[in-house]
């Protein structure tokens, strides 16, 4: 049998590579952006022979009072992930339309447009963080969708509150500006989530990923006023929340977790200014991008300094920056995981191949 041709776009498509899509074998994990902390889950199901509910209301309030929003502007998506994919797929006509992004930033945003058919604006982040609101509007041109990390990985960057209402603002009526707040827990002060009443062409992203613990839940939300959520509602699957994801996110949305999140968020914060200093102590590391986020990006002056310390049981993210392929993402972990990062630093460098 003669093999089915694929659509263009997808016979010519990068596939996203994830942390976890290497088969590497190691001791220390520092490459996922995952929470240190293990988070303990009770589960009693008598009913799985029935379907959950789509939405399931006791998370969907949960989570709106976390947010500070009402439950008609809460949507559960698997992982924020999906929240992208819902956007584009929603709000832009195949071979027609376009999005924006600030590179560099989070590869989904270009997998997804690509897997769709949809065209890409690439920009810069310079422009996103030194540029007017009128200069980004310009520059974003006829883009249907608008996506800025924020904090970005994996430059850690952010962007305040007053400059997305100005981009929001200078876009209105023309794009969905997106806030992926996928960290935003490391640093709440910088949440969009509070300007949605404001503006109807806000959409914010969020997961339970990072700070919350539960990367293997797979479990996001994505924020907007009823009105741009009404179609992503026609769009999404059936049933996209299983009813044992529902219990766990309920649990992990207690005010009591909130509380333990946030301890624990405080105890990652402190433990990243402590790292920081080493790389920036380091002979290893020839830069440090300060920002925020659960995580540090660096340039290290030696790539076989990056081999050394994945020989080693040591595994981070190394990947090309700026046309440069000596750059690493830290993720900040538990004191133990960061010790053998500390370690790695103080030893010899490697030898520089030619």
């Amino acid at each position: 049998m003669s093999q089915i041709q694929l659509p263009e776009n997808i016979a010519s498509l990068n596939a996203y590579s994830s942390a976890k899509s290497e088969k590497l074998t190691g001791t220390t994990w520092l490459n996922a952006n995952e929470s240190p902390y293990s988070r303990r889950v009770s589960l009693n199901f008598e009913a799985l022979n029935r379907y959950p509910d789509p939405q399931p209301e006791v998370v969907i309030n949960a989570y709106a009072s976390y947010a500070g929003l009402s439950p008609e502007q809460v949507l559960m998506t698997r992982g924020a992930d999906e929240g992208i994919e819902l956007l584009v797929r929603t709000y832009c006509t195949p071979g027609q339309d376009k999005i924006a992004l600030f590179l560099p930033t989070y590869g989904m945003y270009k997998v997804t447009a690509d897997t769709h058919n949809v065209g890409i604006t690439a920009l810069e982040q310079s422009l996103l963080q030194q540029g007017s609101a009128a200069e980004i509007a310009n520059a974003v041109g006829n883009a249907k969708l608008v996506f800025i990390c924020n904090p970005n990985n994996p430059t850690g960057a952010t962007v305040s509150t007053d400059k997305i209402a100005a981009i929001a603002a200078a876009l209105k009526g023309k794009a969905l500006v997106v806030i992926d707040e996928a960290y935003i827990e490391f640093c709440e002060q910088l949440t969009a989530a509070s300007l949605l009443s404001d503006f109807e062409n806000l959409v914010v992203l969020r997961t339970l990923s990072k700070a919350f613990a539960l990367a293997g839940l797979r479990t996001g939300f994505t924020l907007a006023s009823p009105n741009v959520l009404a179609p992503v509602r026609k769009v999404i699957a059936p049933y996209p929340v299983s009813a044992v994801v529902a219990q766990i996110a309920q649990e992990a949305l207690t005010p009591d977790a909130i509380t333990q999140m946030r301890r624990q968020v405080s105890i990652l914060n402190k433990a990243k200014e402590k790292l920081t200093e080493a790389l920036g102590g380091s002979e290893k590391i020839a830069k440090v991008m300060i920002g925020e986020g659960n995580f540090i990006t660096v340039q290290v002056r030696q790539v076989n300094d990056i081999k050394q310390a994945m020989q080693s049981g040591l595994i981070m993210r190394p990947f090309t920056l700026f046309g440069e392929d000596n750059w690493l993402r830290i993720s900040i972990g538990s004191e133990q995981e960061l010790e053998q990062v500390r370690r790695w630093l103080t030893q010899p460098q490697a030898e520089q191949q030619q």
